[in-house]
């Protein structure tokens, strides 16, 4: 599960992502208004946590914005600010979840969870991705290559669910590494080229094209 966090003040949002990425989930944070919608708009994602006191856009803005361009991703606001008329606005505009600072994280994790879990019910079914004969289920973590199931590790799976949710577009290394080790990470960018060799290993060598220069793409017909 990927989420975006849209909030500007810094030291909360990396507490934020730090817990919610040992919870498990991928993490991305953004600190403006402009640049969350920007994300919110061009990424996949699960969840967006919003402020509403942001420079740039507000967060009430952000949020219509998305639901007028017809997203319909999940959206728990966050405000320092108090009452009846704050909540209604959030909510008039297509929020799906309003929560007032200061909040427990316990309480922030559990209204995500119940988000998450409302939308997957929603949708009915599990998020299954068939390309050819590789099939990707992302809501179990389960990889199938014909009738063979292939093992994979927690980040070798989470590397192939970038490249499955954008079959036939190019990913680059960047967003790889945003979306799969976080934000934060400043280790050697290269670990996304290991990554992809074992895939190709596991999975057929011509799965996974290399675009040179530019990223990778997932061909299902190679």
């Amino acid at each position: 599960m990927r989420l975006l966090i849209v909030e500007d003040e810094k030291r909360l949002a990396l507490s934020l992502a730090r817990g919610l990425t040992a919870e498990g989930y991928a993490v991305d944070v953004v600190h403006d208004g402009r640049e969350g919608l920007h994300r919110a708009t061009e990424g996949t994602y699960d969840l967006v946590i919003l402020d509403i006191m942001l420079p740039g856009l507000n967060g009430y803005r952000v949020c219509a914005a998305l639901r007028a361009a017809g997203h319909d991703v999940p959206i728990l606001m966050l405000t320092a600010k108090d009452g009846e008329y704050d909540e209604a606005e959030g909510l008039d505009t297509g929020a799906d979840d309003y929560l007032t600072k200061p909040f427990s994280y316990v309480v922030l994790v559990a209204r995500i969870k119940a988000l998450l879990r409302r939308r997957g019910q929603g949708a009915g079914a599990s998020p299954v991705h068939v390309l050819g004969d590789l099939k990707v289920d992302t809501a179990a973590h389960r990889v199938f290559l014909g009738e063979d199931e292939v093992v994979l590790t927690a980040k070798e799976f989470a590397v192939l669910e970038q490249l499955v949710v954008r079959a036939g577009e190019v990913v680059s290394k960047a967003q790889i590494l945003e979306h799969v080790w976080d934000f934060a990470y400043d280790g050697d960018p290269n670990i996304v080229e290991v990554y992809v060799s074992t895939l190709r290993r596991k999975l057929r060598s011509g799965l996974i094209r290399t675009v040179r220069g530019a990223g990778y793409r997932l061909e299902a017909g190679r």
